[in-house]
């Protein structure tokens, strides 16, 4: 009871964030820094997925957005590319029950098409599986890249104007029910883990508005108690989207 009491406490003194998005990056130089392969700074990163999900989803989060696989990350080795491609599989062979039972709806954005077959196919049953749940939007981005995100936005609405399903008139709204994310709200928060400070290509449209929080914990070694404090920097943001506050 007592551990509840104290984040009800924090959400009434937070600023509703409703939309947290995060880069979770350095789970190689994790397990460098351990004398450990990078497979296993990746295997600990999926581990701490289940764990701050639902430190998210206790803190009121409603939307929380992952970075998994960029479409930059074909470059690595094929061994790690293979690694990758694999960790969905035990993901949610480990964690997938237990999102149920917590009412998660796990989503996708990325070209996943362009997966392996047997990646593909976790995944979108993950989705399938969760499609009725209506409580945090766990959304895990695979074969994301924004750049190609808008590109192929571009292509379906000037498709849809040639087929004469819409008129050439285009508005910001409009636009956005192109995109992967046309079923999410704003992005509100973005947190990148390991101390970098790049955007990397993702979520670009959706974080115009967005506050930016880097930290310098890698993925591994982020915490629910350093999600907290990300959370109460963002309440302490004057947001004011390009207006002025008298």
């Amino acid at each position: 009871m007592f551990r509840y009491a104290i984040i009800l406490e924090v959400m009434e003194k937070m600023k509703e964030c409703k939309h947290l998005a995060i880069i979770m990056d350095g789970n190689g130089r994790w397990a460098k820094s351990k004398g450990l392969p990078r497979s296993a700074g990746h295997m600990a990163g999926s581990d701490n997925v289940r764990n701050i999900a639902i430190a998210a989803n206790e803190l009121g989060i409603k939307y929380l957005t992952l970075y998994a696989f960029s479409t930059e990350n074909w470059k690595r080795s094929q061994d790690e590319v293979g690694y990758l491609m694999k960790l969905p599989a035990v993901f949610f062979k480990k964690y997938m029950k237990e999102f149920l039972d917590r009412g998660f709806r796990i989503r996708m954005i990325g070209e996943l098409d362009a997966l392996p077959e047997a990646t593909y196919k976790v995944l979108k049953e993950a989705e399938e599986e969760s499609k009725n749940n209506t409580g945090l939007s766990l959304n895990i981005a695979m074969n994301y890249g924004s750049h190609r995100e808008i590109l192929l936005a571009a292509e379906k609405y000037a498709k849809d104007v040639l087929e004469h399903k819409r008129d050439i008139a285009l508005t910001e709204e409009d636009f956005e029910q192109y995109l992967m994310t046309k079923d999410f709200p704003p992005v509100d928060l973005l947190v990148r883990t390991s101390g970098e400070q790049r955007i990397s290509n993702y979520l670009l449209w959706q974080i115009a508005y967005a506050e930016l929080i880097f930290v310098n914990e890698s993925w591994p070694e982020f915490t629910p108690a350093i999600l907290k404090k990300c959370l109460e920097e963002y309440s302490n943001r004057d947001r004011r989207f390009g207006g002025v506050k008298e």
